[in-house]
């Protein structure tokens, strides 16, 4: 894997692939990526404003003419659910980027905790809704992209929402644990049907994204960005772990993708180990059920293994 870089992707004309957050951040590089080599991307944004800026500027820089975005605001199941009933096509690589970090306490328009809401819950409901679609697709693939944060989470199913007590590191770590989880669950039930389609994990090390704007203009937020201009490595290499899950040949049902540098803060691509807690299953299979709960959203045909 060392020397994977965007260009190493094969040919991708023809693929239908939605890219959640696209109109930054990671989520405009691999839409960048998938572009340029023929992809038909859909931006997926909760802003249509700046989705129809950065799909101007993703058409600009690559000479494509087939991408195209759709709004999706992943904090209402109901939007959700309106993107889904709106895909008629086949879909072969879904990436779940969309995400907040370390934001004051807030809910969504269902009333869940913001970042567990819109990290996990709105993309849990994504997956199982164009699952339909995924699996029209001849060799379809699904990348959930996690945080080296998730290695200080853990789910608290007695406070699932932090209505005890919020902290909002405490808040993201959990969400982007549960990512993991999912992914991990997700892939052992394909597994066990044998189907193609394939689920994998990436995270982008120390990235210098906007990522910390979600934050606000905070002290913890200035201070986090300057942070990550002095010290994480540039989009378009964090991006690369997530480009690898999405598109190398030789990926796997359960891999996990980062860098392979000092503590995976940066680095050529390489296969990482989720914190031991991810390999719970008693945990995995209660996050599944109490996701499915409180989206309606089900996986009726991919019991537990």
């Amino acid at each position: 894997m060392n020397g994977f870089r965007a260009d190493s992707m094969a040919d991708q004309s023809g693929r239908r692939v939605v890219i959640t957050g696209a109109n930054s951040g990671l989520g405009f590089e691999a839409s960048l990526a998938f572009a340029a080599k023929g992809a038909r991307v859909t931006l997926a944004c909760r802003n249509p404003e700046r989705g129809e800026t950065a799909l101007a500027r993703l058409r600009e820089a690559t000479g494509s003419t087939v991408c195209d975005v759709r709004p999706l605001d992943l904090a209402s199941l109901d939007s959700v659910r309106e993107f889904a009933a709106g895909w008629s096509d086949p879909l072969d690589v879904l990436i779940n980027n969309a995400g907040l970090m370390a934001t004051a306490r807030a809910t969504t328009a269902d009333g869940f905790e913001q970042q567990l809401g819109i990290n996990h819950l709105g993309h849990f409901a994504l997956n199982g809704l164009l699952l339909p679609a995924l699996r029209e697709a001849a060799a379809p693939r699904v990348v959930v992209v996690s945080s080296l944060a998730h290695k200080r989470g853990a789910i608290n199913f007695d406070d699932l929402m932090s209505l005890s007590r919020y902290r909002r590191w405490r808040a993201y770590s959990q969400s982007k644990i549960a990512n993991l989880y999912f992914a991990m669950e997700f892939a052992r039930r394909l597994d066990a049907r044998g189907e193609p389609l394939v689920v994998a994990a990436a995270h982008p090390g120390l990235a210098n994204t906007n990522l910390p704007a979600s934050m606000g203009r905070t002290g913890m937020g200035m201070m986090t960005s300057v942070f990550m201009r002095l010290m994480a490595q540039p989009g378009q290499w964090g991006v690369l772990p997530v480009l690898y899950a999405a598109a190398a040949p030789d990926v796997s049902n359960g891999d996990f993708y980062g860098p392979n540098g000092p503590g995976e803060s940066r680095g050529d691509v390489t296969m990482v180990a989720p914190a031991a807690r991810v390999a719970d299953l008693l945990v995995a299979r209660r996050l599944w059920d109490v996701s499915e709960q409180l989206t309606g959203v089900t996986f009726a045909d991919l019991p537990p293994v």
